[in-house]
């Protein structure tokens, strides 16, 4: 009888720990070219070169505009002075948490449709939004779309209403989400709006965002 209960008790803990999260945190310091300078799990920075492996963190590539590495068996592009924790909770829902940069803005790196992208969080914003270039690049088929139009600071564009196959942040991957394609739209950054974000459970401490997925 004892020797059941100790059983039970060390599989109730076991079962536990299995559910715990695990994250690693990244932050870059410092870009050459072939080499990158890294904090990781906010230990002391060092130089990693590019094929090297530090604490489950590979540097895949890298220069003087950013690096891209492989965190947790996945690719994450990083610029100069961000950082990103990625979780993976068995038994739980996908997180993801973003650091603010020098202007309190949040940056994500992600994919459209399988394609990569940089997303700029805007919690004001009715959608994703971004330009009818960058949807031209990605393949995506304008010709059917119900087209619109935007106020910008340029006065009244063209705007398209699609909805994308799949968009992923992370480890957050949501499928049929609207976006607003938008003419004309400046810089090569998507706009991360509600049409994703109202999907997450958000929360803000300080610099840092957590985004989790709902189910």
């Amino acid at each position: 009888m004892m020797m059941t209960r100790y059983f039970m008790v060390v599989a109730s803990a076991w079962l536990t720990l299995a559910a715990t999260a695990y994250a690693t945190d990244v932050e870059i310091s410092g870009l050459f070219n072939g080499k990158a300078m890294l904090s990781i799990n906010h230990g002391n920075p060092r130089v990693v070169s590019v094929g090297q492996t530090v604490e489950g963190v590979k540097l895949l590539s890298s220069n003087s505009s950013g690096a891209v590495l492989e965190i947790d068996g996945k690719k994450q592009t990083l610029n100069l002075g961000q950082a990103i924790s990625t979780a993976q909770v068995v038994g739980s829902r996908p997180t993801v948490k973003l650091e603010a940069d020098g202007g309190g803005h949040f940056n994500a790196y992600g994919s459209i449709n399988g394609r990569p992208i940089r997303f700029l969080v805007d919690t004001g914003a009715t959608s994703i939004a971004f330009s009818s270039a960058q949807a031209q690049a990605m393949g995506i088929d304008l010709s059917k779309a119900q087209r619109g139009a935007v106020t910008t600071a340029s006065g009244h564009v063209r705007s398209y209403n699609v909805v994308l196959d799949n968009v992923k942040v992370g480890d957050i991957s949501l499928n049929l989400v609207e976006a607003f394609i938008i003419d004309n739209m400046p810089g090569d950054t998507a706009l991360l709006g509600n049409s994703f974000l109202s999907r997450l459970d958000m929360k803000r401490e300080g610099t840092v965002m957590t985004l989790t997925k709902n189910y």
